[in-house]
């Protein structure tokens, strides 16, 4: 079937967008309208068209990720030890209710704590990642806040000083951390240094700060270091873990989900 000019004009723009986006990372909707000559709303109902390679989240357009890489990044990470985090995420959902407000961290276990939340229920939800906030953009009942900043594609989050002043604004009740390494006496550590900023206000402005984990990453250390174990009011950990580790994290409740 052939398609109508305002078909074409679409997929024209989307071409034109997509290697603008491939070669920024990111772009800012109003600018990307701009630049092709249409109006916000025009691009964000391009965008909203399915199959299309792009989203727009928080007022930016970004690429959507593709479901195989070769890259550490976040797609070659995404299936290790994918049972484990589904265990810690189901478990890490269950202390959720209705009416809180949570800052949900980025990686590949956080996109199954967001699919584990409790469902239709009242939840304000902060977040900086790209595929959190492509989940969590479906929840009926939830208001998203997506903190905003220069996109980094290895971990698909947003980062700028900006960023870090609105989360420091915002009320947040739960805050719910991912971590490459979880060691006893070091702390919790991730491959990202760009990301130590926002793990960090996130844990000063919670009331409740939940590391949540894999087995895989007990006694591991990434160079990234965020906080102390004594940070965190629990450790909720997927799998089963050494006897070893489970006896050394003593001065924080491990939560062990099998």
């Amino acid at each position: 079937m052939r398609k109508s000019s305002g078909g074409l004009a679409r997929d024209m723009r989307l071409a034109k967008l997509q290697s603008l986006i491939e070669n920024r990372g990111t772009m800012r909707l109003g600018e990307a309208a701009r630049l092709l000559e249409v109006s916000p709303m025009t691009l964000r109902r391009d965008l909203a068209v399915p199959g299309a390679p792009l989203a727009c989240l928080g007022a930016h357009v970004v690429a959507l990720l593709p479901a195989t890489g070769a890259n550490y990044t976040l797609e070659t990470q995404g299936d290790q030890h994918a049972a484990n985090k589904r265990l810690a995420c189901r478990r890490a959902a269950e202390f959720v209710n209705a009416g809180d407000s949570l800052f949900i961290d980025c990686g590949t276990t956080m996109p199954h704590f967001a699919e584990a939340l409790p469902p239709g229920i009242a939840l304000d939800v902060v977040c900086y990642s790209m595929n959190v906030a492509m989940i969590l953009s479906r929840r009926p009942n939830t208001q998203l806040m997506l903190l905003g900043g220069l996109y980094h594609a290895s971990s698909a989050t947003f980062y700028c000083d900006e960023a870090l002043q609105y989360l420091k604004r915002l009320g947040v009740n739960k805050a719910f951390i991912s971590a490459g390494g979880v060691h006893p006496e070091r702390g919790a550590s991730c491959s990202n240094f760009h990301e130590i900023p926002i793990k960090r206000q996130a844990i000063e402005s919670a009331d409740e700060t939940i590391l949540v984990v894999d087995e895989s990453k007990l006694g591991r250390l990434k160079p990234a270091f965020f906080a102390p174990v004594r940070a965190f009011s629990r450790i909720i950990v997927g799998g089963s873990p050494a006897r070893q580790w489970r006896s050394r994290f003593k001065r924080v409740k491990l939560d062990v989900a099998t």
